[in-house]
């Protein structure tokens, strides 16, 4: 940390013990600090603060950021701050989520040894994503290496003949170094690129439980609004005789394109995966809409449409078609 950028961290702790400061503009000049990049003078964050509108901190911070460079930023800023867990993927809950094919009964009424379950075609579906700092600057270089758990299930919630039960349940630990870059390509940055180890399982047994383990790396790229990232991977092998989806890659590939577009508060999304690998036979597609709702700054409606294999685990060799609507806590951007 430079001098300059020292100075201006005791000011604006002054500033914050002050009681007779403003509450916005405290949190503007917080927000400043936060957002803003080092060469960012006292005197400009000052006259940001004082204008009437303290959203003119995030317009100025958006000028010199991309959207996920200006992610990454927050990140960062509460990389060292403790008891913090950050959100990884997507948060959200999938109020109604119809699949136009019905799911699959096989694995479930084997698991159960109940042939006669029948499944709602409509049923929710929720996600919950967190990461945390495992070590920062590591060497010190400015890679840092994250680890993650993501929980996603299917909830049968409105098949009270069945007692409501959960489908499916997916666990996704991780970890990966994260490594910021600046080179850019055709017009687009690529803001930062990751390394990593994911582990996806459903945690059952016998011929109900999928498992598989991957390497992989993604390249993540901006310019202005437009964000896309290029994630392939790599399969650990396992013994024949522990395999439980030996044929996965079949129909999850060996990567995946996201791209994702924000238009004021409204994000639009696109997945692709294994579409050209498999000649368009075993692929997905995935589009999502979220949207403001209420005026509330931590959630948002939610439209999701996916069609394809891979939806879960135990449907990845499974085609489904739905639709689905909720809302939505966290955002790609």
């Amino acid at each position: 940390m430079n001098i300059k950028r020292i100075g201006l961290t005791l000011f604006i702790l002054l500033l914050l013990s002050k009681p007779t400061l403003a509450s916005e503009l405290k949190n503007c000049m917080l927000d400043a600090f936060t957002r803003l990049p080092e060469k960012t003078t006292v005197g400009e964050i000052r006259k940001l603060c004082s204008t009437p509108d303290t959203q003119t901190i995030k317009t100025h911070a958006k000028q010199d950021f991309g959207i996920v460079e200006e992610r990454i930023k927050i990140d960062k800023s509460n990389v060292l701050k403790p008891f913090t867990l950050m959100s990884h993927h997507q948060n959200y809950f999938l109020l109604a989520v119809h699949n136009l094919n019905g799911w699959s009964t096989n694995e479930i009424e084997e698991l159960t040894g109940n042939d006669e379950i029948d499944l709602d075609s409509t049923e929710a579906q929720f996600q919950l994503s967190v990461k945390t700092p495992l070590a920062t600057n590591i060497l010190g270089s400015s890679i840092d290496l994250y680890g993650a758990y993501t929980l996603r299930s299917f909830w049968q919630v409105y098949n009270s003949a069945n007692s409501s039960l959960f489908r499916e349940s997916n666990h996704e630990p991780g970890a990966w170094l994260q490594i910021p870059n600046d080179l850019e390509i055709f017009g687009f940055k690529n803001t930062a690129n990751t390394l990593g180890i994911v582990h996806q399982s459903n945690g059952q047994r016998g011929s109900y439980s999928r498992s598989w383990n991957r390497v992989y790396a993604s390249f993540i790229f901006e310019k202005n609004n437009l964000a896309f990232v290029i994630k392939p991977w790599v399969r650990i092998a396992e013994d024949e005789e522990n395999d439980d989806n030996p044929d996965i890659t079949d129909y999850l590939g060996h990567g995946e394109l996201r791209i994702a577009y924000k238009n004021d508060e409204h994000v639009f999304s696109f997945m692709s995966r294994n579409n050209l690998e498999s000649g368009l036979k075993l692929g997905a597609i995935e589009l999502g809409w979220s949207f403001p709702i209420f005026g509330y700054d931590f959630l948002k409606g939610y439209v999701q449409y996916f069609s394809g294999y891979g939806e879960s685990l135990i449907d990845y060799n499974y085609y489904v078609n739905r639709i689905s609507v909720g809302f939505l806590l966290t955002d790609f951007l």
